[in-house]
């Protein structure tokens, strides 16, 4: 069962290379989606997979970005197939 999942990373996410690093842990992981920068300062990741596949793919972001991140919100949806791969929009 595919899934769709919208995070919301807020704290000190943006100039410090997050939506790069987030392109870079997305390719061993089987998912599609994009990853930007928002006017609010805040970062917002979706990503299209399997539950599981999200679930460890989003955990590897956030080990990765670490201590700068402060708040992660993360919404869960249905899947709708329109991504061909992961990669940075702006």
């Amino acid at each position: 069962m595919v899934g769709r999942r919208t995070v919301l990373f807020s704290g000190r996410v943006q100039g410090v290379g997050f939506r790069f690093t987030a392109c870079q842990v997305a390719r061993p992981f089987h998912v599609t989606g994009f990853v930007r920068n928002l006017p609010d300062g805040r970062v917002e990741l979706v990503a299209e997979g399997e539950p599981a596949e999200l679930d460890a793919f989003v955990s590897a972001v956030s080990d990765a970005m670490g201590g700068l991140i402060r708040h992660v919100e993360s919404i869960e949806g249905d899947a709708r197939g329109e991504f061909d791969g992961f990669d940075i929009r702006h």
